[in-house]
């Protein structure tokens, strides 16, 4: 049989030879008879890999995710050993796979199948060491932290007064009382002290995951799937950060002043950072619920989009169905009816769920899905046009090899809902009959824009530091001791927050923020901010909108949809400068699209806080 090869690979190439007279020829028939003798690996074998690893991927898929899917909509013991099963065994997968691309390393490949065996190579959030035992622990850590935090509740009086996260956010969202928020923010973080010592041991072997494909640690493997060195990457986020800093640090300095009048000066210090739980979200990652202690112009164009969905008895069905109302509006196929068949909408009443937004695509092709505890709100409803983003993503690439199901790089996929959002203008809500009319004086405009800066603005420091304090574990520049410590010096240093309790290492708070035990890498949110503007300003001038950034929707636009669509057709399959230029035009992410969206607040900002001390 292998003589058979030699012969085989010599024919062929022999007639190539024949055809083109030249001695290149000659060397590929020598190079194609000693791969056949020896059994080293051709560029054809290459192929071959490729294609079967999107075969096997997609078989993979339609087991995985279906477990994966019981258990976060029914959590149980049986569904968590279950879906770790699942877990270890796409671990396995994928680290045979790896295995298996690491033979092609000295080929000489065609583009396009370097760059997927590069993808897969780099395709796992969590590569797991190469040996069966500490494959099984590391799958039944990450299934046991993800449960910890999905089963939290904080119980202060015994089981009877548990409250869930869901409770808690409502509560730190509504309540104005100085000591019950701290007493809520405390009481989240209970349930992330079990969690230190499986992060940990987490650590360490994804580390060594990490390290057999050839990257110093987990968090250079992350920062690696850019199409550019993991340092280059590291200082692309420093620059971007930096355009946007200046609008940040003046949103601060304005919010800290009027947080001192309502809680007096003594618990928020004008020189200092703020208390973190003062700014109506669990985290501090969005500030828009305490928009009420902060606007500019009390009652001016007060756009009280949640009373008019109650009022109008709106459904969360009719929440969705406005959503893909917009996608279809650009030309986008209206979603499969398996999407409303199987989704979870809503929290049912019988089970422990995981509540947390998320888009699912379930086997690659029309199975799509979306899962929420949605509430009746205009929150809410920015984030089902979010997570449809996704899901028309999946869509848009669903035919191509399953290597490239994903976004051009992650910053794109959770950019394509939010981008959408923006959208979402006084003059699409009256549009649609969500409100009635709309101010446009300066007056109305500042208050508009306050309220997305206090959400959004706001949202970048913390964006940018919770993988920073990742990247750091991973490297060993925070070692375990440190974790809490090193947690909050980060989020004092980026966001100017400062815990309302006294902390110590007894204490895992990083774990009380869903991306950690869940192992989501974060920097794909703040690149989505800095994106969402830049698409929002390219998709704006493809309707030769003339007006300012701020005041256009793109809703109904066939030619912004046109481009939209293009992009997201590409998938993963280009490298993302091709895929943001297909957008933009623009091989380069820029936030100048941010400032020019709120040039109006900075300059308000700018003359409110000339005779303050900002900084911190």
């Amino acid at each position: 049989m292998k003589l058979m090869n030699v012969l085989l690979a010599l024919f062929s190439l022999l007639l190539l030879h024949a055809c083109d007279g030249g001695d290149g020829a000659a060397t590929q028939v020598k190079a194609a008879a000693d791969a056949a003798r020896t059994g080293a690996p051709t560029a054809q074998d290459a192929r071959n890999y490729v294609e079967r690893y999107s075969a096997e991927t997609r078989e993979m898929r339609k087991e995985h995710s279906r477990l994966a899917w019981v258990h976060a909509t029914h959590i149980t013991d049986d569904t968590e050993w279950l879906v770790a099963r699942a877990t270890e065994k796409d671990l396995a997968f994928t680290s045979r796979m790896i295995e298996e691309a690491k033979r092609f390393n000295d080929v000489k490949l065609d583009a396009d199948t370097a760059r997927a065996i590069n993808l897969i190579k780099l395709g796992s959030s969590m590569p797991a060491p190469n040996d069966d035992a500490k494959r099984k622990e590391l799958a039944e850590i990450a299934q046991r932290l993800s449960s910890t935090y999905s089963k939290g509740k904080f119980c202060p009086d015994g089981p009877d007064s548990c409250q869930t996260l869901e409770q808690l956010t409502r509560l730190m969202a509504e309540n104005r009382d100085f000591d019950q928020l701290r007493t809520a923010w405390a009481g989240w973080r209970t349930i992330s002290p079990p969690m230190r010592s499986d992060y940990q041991r987490f650590a360490e072997l994804t580390n060594e995951g990490a390290a057999e494909l050839g990257y110093d640690n987990l968090g250079a493997m992350w920062r690696s799937g850019y199409d550019m060195s993991a340092d280059e990457f590291e200082q692309e986020i420093e620059r971007l950060w930096q355009q946007v800093k200046p609008l940040y640090d003046e949103l601060h300095c304005h919010v800290r002043a009027k947080l001192g009048e309502v809680y007096g000066e003594d618990r928020v210090p004008q020189d200092s950072e703020i208390p973190a739980h003062l700014l109506g979200n669990m985290w501090a990652q969005n500030w828009g619920n305490i928009y009420g202690l902060i606007e500019p112009y009390q009652g001016v164009a007060d756009l009280d989009v949640k009373s008019s969905m109650v009022e109008q008895g709106y459904s969360v069905e009719q929440m969705i169905r406005q959503a893909e109302d917009f996608y279809t509006s650009l030309g986008m196929e209206s979603l499969p009816e398996t999407f409303w068949d199987y989704s979870m909408f809503t929290r049912p009443r019988d089970r422990d769920v995981v509540c947390h937004p998320s888009a699912w695509p379930m086997n690659g092709d029309l199975d799509v899905r979306i899962k929420m505890c949605t509430q009746i709100n205009e929150e809410d409803l920015a984030t089902v046009f979010h997570e449809l983003g996704h899901v028309y993503y999946y869509l848009a690439y669903r035919d191509l090899p399953e290597v490239y199901h994903s976004g051009a790089h992650d910053g794109f996929h959770e950019a394509i809902g939010d981008t959408v959002v923006l959208s979402m203008t006084p003059a699409f809500l009256q549009q649609i009959g969500l409100i009635d009319s709309f101010e446009t004086d300066e007056k109305a405009l500042i208050n508009q824009q306050m309220k997305t800066a206090l959400d959004r603005i706001a949202f970048f420091p913390w964006a940018k530091l919770v993988d920073q304090w990742r990247w750091d574990v991973f490297a060993g520049r925070t070692n375990p001791d440190d974790y809490n410590k090193d947690w909050w010096s980060l989020r004092e240093q980026y966001q100017g927050v400062t815990p309302p309790v006294e902390r110590s290492e007894n204490d895992f708070d990083p774990g009380a923020k869903y991306h950690i035990p869940d192992n989501t890498p974060y920097t794909r949110y703040f690149l989505s901010f800095i994106l969402q503007y830049q698409f929002h300003r390219a998709l704006c001038e493809q309707t030769d909108f003339n007006g300012p950034l701020h005041e256009c929707s793109v809703y109904g636009s066939a030619e912004a949809g046109e481009r939209f669509k293009n992009m997201l057709a590409l998938g993963q399959s280009r490298p993302w400068r091709d895929a943001l230029e297909a957008l933009t035009g623009s091989r380069e992410m820029d936030a100048s699209a941010i400032i020019d969206y709120f040039s109006p607040l900075m300059i308000w900002l700018e003359g409110e806080n000339a005779t303050r001390q900002c900084g911190w």
